[in-house]
């Protein structure tokens, strides 16, 4: 089974859809391949797909007047992205830069519109993503404002294991330190030793390669 067909079977949206819709889709679907610290979209550029994630790591991040970097989140393999500058016809407002070499796949803009035409469950899948998507930037400002380091690292990763966003994903992450450090907005050193505060409280194991996350309700709710 190719990585793009295990994508789609784990996209709760794609269970939705009847036989004719999936075959569409499937058929309209471009796949593409992005090299580690490449550009997958920037900002300002026309929007004319939905984008999902087949394999591999992303950042949402922009770049501030005086040069100063935020991301805002990760997206990880299973997670879709970009339905509302879709739904509101503006520029992209952020960059989607690959952590790592990511594949990913493009619904064109015209598949998009003819789903919301046809597709109850597919219009009910949008209004709860873009719910928990608008849940998952509050939280991201919380974060921000009031956490210390090792909480927000532990909130970064407890945001990739969001059920509706990222479906599918499995304890095992592979993630490095210091990717771990650009979606907390810290070092790759000070997320090693966040990491390591959050194995000795039982949270996660760090493991060759990345994590294993054993209570993401307790990453989520840690903040010292």
């Amino acid at each position: 089974m190719s990585k793009l067909k295990q994508m789609l079977d784990a996209s709760l949206w794609m269970r939705t859809l009847n036989e004719a819709q999936r075959q569409r889709v499937e058929a309209d679907l471009i796949v593409r391949h992005c090299p580690a610290e490449s550009f997958v979209c920037r900002r300002d550029e026309k929007v004319e797909h939905w984008i999902g994630v087949i394999e591999g790591l992303v950042k949402m991040a922009n770049i501030s007047a005086d040069g100063k970097p935020t991301t805002f989140t990760g997206i990880s393999a299973g997670g879709w992205f970009g339905e509302g500058s879709l739904l509101k016809e503006e520029p992209r407002r952020y960059d989607i830069v690959a952590l790592r070499q990511t594949s990913i796949a493009l619904m064109p803009k015209l598949t998009f519109m003819w789903l919301l035409d046809n597709s109850i469950s597919f219009n009910r899948f949008l209004l709860i993503q873009l719910n928990e998507r608008l849940g998952q930037f509050i939280s991201m400002v919380e974060r921000d404002r009031l956490l210390d380091p090792d909480a927000r690292v532990a909130r970064s990763l407890a945001a990739m294991y969001n059920p509706h966003l990222y479906p599918g994903l499995g304890a095992h992450l592979p993630i490095s330190q210091e990717e771990i450090g650009y979606l907390a907005g810290i070092s790759r050193q000070r997320a090693n030793q966040a990491l390591k505060t959050l194995e000795n409280a039982g949270l996660l194991r760090i493991e060759y390669g990345g994590i294993t996350v054993l209570d993401a309700d307790g990453l989520r709710e840690y903040e010292e």
